[in-house]
């Protein structure tokens, strides 16, 4: 747990949960299957739910939704989220997805929100994802090494050094195999590597299949300060709120105590927008429920939204020592200096200065140190599901991640300390009035 482990422990315990989850719908998956070690118990949202203390959790699609109702909560008692996201970065299978030609098998792939696309060139990398039978079940699958982006040799483009242009569509397809396309099923291998036994092809009626990385994650640097893996962007975080509600859950939560509640939504690296998404109701429905088991009125709702606080956690910059002008003068985060609040003028992160307060309390008391992140003037500021959750819910937000370098690369780097500072004060925030 967050507040006995060492740093060493929590980061391969977060290279074993990345292993596991090569797509949104298995990270989704994995933390179930740990929240269920821990004692949880997963709720169906087609059944009415019975009311009071305990700890539960809710999957949606790729979303994950858990929370820690203590004793002696009531109809007003407010919510401390933590709020994640599970999806990363990369391709997505599209219809009629085996292609090739020449000899060649390839896999129809579209760009999945904003990947550094020469970063996944050269990689063995594996397809995952669910697959829905015409039944309307769901099997979760993962083939292991498979595809490959290859790049052109140098022989044959002497000016790739110069500036390497990759063009989404020609460029873009990975080879799978080797053949005629009319004799090959791609959808037929995803069948055969299902969850369990394999399942008819022939019964698929839809699938969400992505491509993700398969190298494992590795420590190094001179003093093993370093953390690379593929999705920490953001899976550091839906990580980082998993250990540490399962450890407050393991803990004695203080009667009146906050409802604490991890919410890690899906397709926020395509803007968030759908039923699992943060834009979506996923997290209001839940905590309508929440509220409801415990009497609540439609005002005493609100005044418990009032009372609640938003830690809208995902990956933010690292200073990188060969661009260091592409960063702000004055606020140049490092590797290992400590999680970022991260703050914008034009509120695309949500923090305030109520929650940077917050922030540095809870920091201060966990003895963490933490690092300021804002954007370069010149340079456009990216946003997360900070400004979404205070827009749709009212809920105070402050936004912070575990900095990085090479972020949407299909291999990012952290340093080793930072996602377990993340989850300590993650810890301290889930008991701590607001």
């Amino acid at each position: 747990m967050p507040s006995t482990a060492s740093a060493a422990d929590h980061i391969r315990d977060l290279g074993a949960y990345v292993s596991a989850s090569p797509s949104s719908f298995h990270a989704a998956h994995e933390g179930a299957r740990r929240l269920e070690e821990a004692g949880f118990t997963g709720l169906d949202e087609l059944q009415p739910w019975d009311g009071g203390a305990g700890k539960f959790y809710v999957v949606r699609d790729g979303a994950l939704i858990a929370w820690v109702t203590p004793q002696g909560a009531g109809p007003t008692t407010g919510f401390n989220i933590l709020g994640a996201h599970t999806d990363s970065p990369s391709f997505k299978l599209k219809p009629r997805p085996t292609t090739g030609k020449f000899g060649w098998l390839q896999a129809g792939v579209e760009v999945y929100g904003g990947p550094l696309l020469n970063s996944w060139l050269d990689r063995e990398l594996q397809l995952a994802g669910r697959l829905v039978l015409l039944d309307g079940t769901e099997h979760l699958t993962a083939t292991g090494p498979l595809l490959r982006f290859p790049q052109l040799a140098i022989h044959l483009d002497r000016a790739v050094n110069d500036g390497l242009a990759l063009d989404k569509q020609q460029h873009m397809n990975p080879v799978f195999g080797l053949g005629d396309p009319a004799d090959a099923d791609l959808l037929a291998l995803l069948a055969e590597r299902t969850a369990g036994a394999p399942v008819d092809p022939a019964r698929i009626g839809g699938y969400d299949i992505v491509v993700a990385d398969t190298q494992p994650p590795a420590v190094f640097g001179a003093r093993d300060e370093f953390f690379a893996s593929g999705r920490l962007d953001n899976l550091s975080a839906t990580h980082a709120g998993l250990t540490a509600l399962i450890a407050h859950a393991a803990g004695a939560a203080p009667d009146g105590g906050p409802i604490a509640v991890l919410a890690a939504f899906d397709h926020e690296e395509i803007g968030s927008g759908s039923r699992s998404g943060a834009s979506g109701p996923v997290l209001e429905d839940i905590l309508v429920r929440i509220s409801d088991g415990l009497g609540a009125t439609a005002g005493q709702r609100r005044q418990a939204l009032a009372a609640s606080f938003c830690v809208s956690a995902d990956a933010g910059h690292a200073v990188h020592p060969n661009y260091a002008e592409r960063h702000d003068p004055a606020n140049r985060p490092v590797l290992n200096g400590g999680p970022l609040l991260k703050i914008n003028a034009n509120q695309r992160y949500a923090t305030d200065a109520p929650g940077a307060a917050l922030w540095a309390r809870l920091c201060t008391e966990a003895g963490i140190p933490y690092q300021e992140f804002v954007s370069n003037n010149v340079m456009p500021c990216g946003s997360t599901i900070g400004p979404l959750t205070a827009t749709r819910l009212g809920i105070r937000t402050v936004d912070v991640g575990v900095p990085l370098l090479s972020m949407h690369s299909a291999r990012e780097l952290c340093g080793v300390e930072d996602p377990h500072r993340l989850a300590k004060v993650t810890e301290a925030f889930f008991r701590t009035a607001s």
